[in-house]
C-alpha cells in the first residue's frame, strides 16, 4: 500500500497530507542534527524500573530540538498553510521570542506540560513533535536493537513515555503479537497480546473491535471498561502508510461517533 494509493480512496485526507509534507519539507531543510545513544549501561536501572528514556537520568542532550523548534516555527509563519495555522504559527512564534527564560521551553512542555502557557496548544504539539522525532530517529533506532521488549511490556512508550496512539498485530496463529505505537516521538514497542492498554483490563470479556469496511487492515480496539480505544493495523508490510496516525483520522471520527476516548496524545488537534 502506497500512500497515493491511500490517498485515492480516502481523498478527504489530502488537505491534512499536504500540511505533513509541507511541514516535513521545511524540517528537512533545516540543519541536520541528530541525538547521541547514552552508554546504556546507565540506563538499565531506569530501564527495569519503568522509566522511560528521554524522563530518565541517562543525558540525552534535547537542546537542539529546542533550536529547531523555533525556527521551524518562525518559517512556518511566514509561510502559506492552510486555514488559521499561519497566524497560529506567528503567535507561536511572539510567545516563544517573549519567554525570559527561553532555554528548554518547548522541550518540557512536549514532554511534562510545565509551565508554558501557549494560544496555539495543538500546533505547538504538532510541530514541536515533528522535530523531536526527526531528532531521535539515529537513537530510537538504538533503544530499539539494544532493549529486551520482554522487560518493558508497559503500556506506554519506552522512549518518550507517552500512551500508545496505534497498534499492530503481526505473525499468525499462536505465535502473534502486538506491538503498540507512539505517535508523538513514533517508537514502536511489545505489548500483551490481549488486555487494554489503557486501564489494563486483562477480561477478554469487556474487550470488542470494530471493524470498517475497506481499510486495508485498518480496525478499532475498545475496552467496555474505560472506553478507551486502540486504531490497529492487523497485517503487515504497509507500516509506513497505515501506522502514520494522521491516515486514519476518520476512524476517530467513527470512534467518537460511538462515544469512545482517545486516550492518547493527537497531533492533530489542529
Amino acid at each position: 500500500m502506497t500512500q497515493d494509493a491511500w490517498l485515492r480512496t480516502h481523498p478527504y485526507l489530502q488537505t491534512v497530507s499536504s500540511l505533513h509534507a509541507q511541514v516535513d519539507k521545511v524540517a528537512s531543510e533545516l540543519s541536520v542534527v541528530t541525538a547521541l545513544a547514552p552508554r546504556w549501561e546507565n540506563y538499565i536501572a531506569d530501564f527495569l524500573d519503568g522509566v522511560p528514556l528521554l524522563r530518565s537520568s541517562a543525558p540525552i542532550d534535547l537542546a537542539p530540538v529546542e533550536v529547531q523548534a523555533r525556527a521551524l516555527i518562525k518559517r512556518l509563519a511566514s509561510s502559506s498553510l492552510p486555514g488559521n495555522m499561519a497566524e497560529e504559527a506567528r503567535i507561536l512564534d511572539a510567545e516563544l521570542n517573549c519567554e525570559s527564560d527561553p532555554q528548554r521551553r518547548v522541550t518540557d512542555w512536549l514532554l511534562d506540560g510545565s509551565a508554558f502557557a501557549s494560544e496555539c496548544p495543538g500546533l505547538l504539539r504538532y510541530l514541536g513533535w515533528t522535530v523531536m522525532a526527526r531528532y531521535l530517529l539515529p537513537l530510537t533506532d538504538a533503544f530499539r536493537t539494544w532493549r529486551d521488549e520482554e522487560q518493558w511490556l508497559r503500556n506506554y512508550c519506552p522512549t518518550c513515555g507517552s500512551l500508545p496512539s496505534m497498534a499492530q498485530l503481526i505473525g499468525a496463529d499462536q505465535g502473534r503479537q502486538r506491538l503498540l505505537s507512539c505517535a508523538c516521538c513514533r517508537t514502536v514497542w511489545r505489548y500483551r497480546r490481549t488486555g487494554c492498554p489503557f486501564c489494563e483490563n486483562e477480561d477478554d470479556r469487556h474487550l470488542a473491535v470494530v471493524k470498517v469496511e475497506g481499510e486495508g487492515g485498518l480496525r478499532i480496539d475498545y475496552c467496555q471498561s474505560c472506553k478507551g480505544y486502540l486504531k490497529t493495523y492487523d497485517g503487515e508490510g504497509s507500516e509506513t502508510v497505515l501506522l502514520a496516525d494522521w491516515t486514519s483520522i476518520h476512524l476517530d471520527v467513527i470512534a467518537c461517533d460511538r462515544g469512545l476516548k482517545r486516550l492518547a496524545a493527537s497531533l492533530y488537534d489542529l
